[in-house]
């Protein structure tokens, strides 16, 4: 119990800091930030004279012929005063979803142009993916060659869908200072048993990666995006050298918020929670969900064995032995009373340390929890989720050793293992 009651106690000096230290990551008050109201007064490369500045939407989609009639009128209704345009790449597909998109943007201008609204929508067929290209970020840069001029591109995903005026805040806030990157957290669909359970701990892992706060300080290291909705500023993304420099990316938002951070402009990145842009992706089984977190894991690991190893224990020593060492030491509290001194002093370093860093853990996914509406009496379970996410990341490691690594809708991006 000696051991026990060490690592319990270090674990609960690590959630101490976590807590007071760590960018605030649990909280979340990052928020879209508000622009000035004045267009007239916003600088613009593609429409000097003033105004709103033009933004094209670029939509990877890969076989989303069935989530597309949830989202993608949502990105063509928006009520930008600004030019706004749709470009999706139908990335291979063989469920029709480049008529299925068409379809819909037919159907959408034609219902907008009765309140002013004149959304044109390019559906543009996917190449094949070139050597030492990751297959998303080839569908992006597809998309972005066929916007053509523009002030801003949105990169988003066919699964998202969002509320009206999300885009107008999204330019605002990148106007505002300057900014080169805005980008919103997806509030992801948590309607299932498993998406409840699942779903906010990987949006808090997440944002305990990489603390929005920081990613937000300007000169700041810790740079992020979150892929579902990423607002860039084109002449930005160009003078850093474009997708090109991220073209092997499988965590492509992070490695995009990096490229743009550490350009040699060192832009302005802004990442926040929201819930105006949604996710209409069902995850009803722990199959899906489990294939969402292992098809990036060992990537972010930078397919390290080492840190595969460091990771994994420093999970189980983080999340798994706060309540092992409560529980383990309020036992040895009721059955050695009036046993050795010793054994209950380890006792009771054991239970006080293990309920300090349970407690302060579980208070952390509060926050989480309220953004997605959930419980509170779900955040004492947080170990054993996090039990799960580590069974994930080793999953992912097999899974990239038997060669599946990174695979999704049946295509396998080959890379070099180790850091780029």
């Amino acid at each position: 119990m000696p051991i026990l009651a060490g690592l319990a106690v270090l674990a609960a000096v690590a959630w101490a800091y976590l807590l007071t230290g760590h960018g605030g990551y649990w909280r979340t008050d990052q928020r879209v930030p508000s622009g000035r109201p004045d267009p007239e007064a916003w600088p613009s490369e593609a429409s000097p004279s003033a105004g709103w500045p033009s933004v094209v939407a670029v939509v990877p989609a890969r076989n989303e012929a069935d989530v597309l009639p949830l989202t993608l009128p949502s990105l063509l209704a928006q009520d930008y005063p600004g030019e706004f345009s749709v470009v999706l790449v139908d990335d291979g597909s063989t469920d029709g979803t480049a008529e299925v998109a068409t379809a819909l943007g037919r159907d959408t201008t034609a219902a907008g142009q009765g309140q002013g609204l004149r959304r044109a929508l390019r559906a543009v067929a996917g190449r094949p993916v070139p050597p030492g290209w990751a297959g998303k970020v080839w569908a992006m840069a597809q998309g972005a060659q066929a916007a053509g001029t523009c002030d801003f591109l949105l990169f988003t995903d066919a699964d998202i869908a969002f509320v009206p005026g999300t885009l107008a805040a999204l330019v605002r806030a990148a106007q505002a200072d300057r900014r080169a990157l805005v980008s919103q957290m997806a509030l992801l669909r948590a309607d299932t048993g498993w998406e409840r359970l699942i779903v906010p701990a990987f949006v808090y892992f997440f944002a305990q990666l990489y603390p929005f706060r920081r990613v937000n300080r300007p000169g700041g290291r810790t740079a992020a995006a979150a892929g579902g909705c990423m607002l860039v500023r084109r002449e930005v993304l160009a003078a850093a050298g474009g997708l090109e420099r991220i073209r092997d990316a499988r965590i492509d938002d992070v490695a995009l918020g990096r490229l743009l951070k550490r350009a040699p402009t060192r832009a302005r990145c802004w990442l926040g929670f929201t819930s105006d842009v949604l996710s209409r992706r069902p995850y009803p089984r722990l199959a899906g969900l489990w294939d969402m977190v292992a098809r990036s894991a060992y990537t972010q690991l930078r397919y390290s064995p080492v840190l595969l190893a460091a990771t994994v224990a420093g999970l189980l020593w983080l999340y798994a032995v706060p309540p092992v060492g409560a529980i383990v030491g309020l036992i040895g509290l009721a059955a050695g009373r009036g046993g050795p001194a010793a054994d209950a002093g380890a006792a009771g370093w054991c239970a006080a340390a293990g309920l300090a860093g349970w407690g302060i853990m579980a208070a952390t996914y509060l926050p989480v929890l309220r953004l997605y509406r959930l419980s509170p009496w779900r955040a004492p379970g947080l170990p054993l989720i996090a039990l799960l996410y580590a069974a994930m990341t080793v999953d992912s490691a097999r899974r990239h050793h038997v060669g599946r690594g990174g695979e999704w809708k049946g295509r396998t991006v080959p890379v070099k293992p180790g850091p780029r």
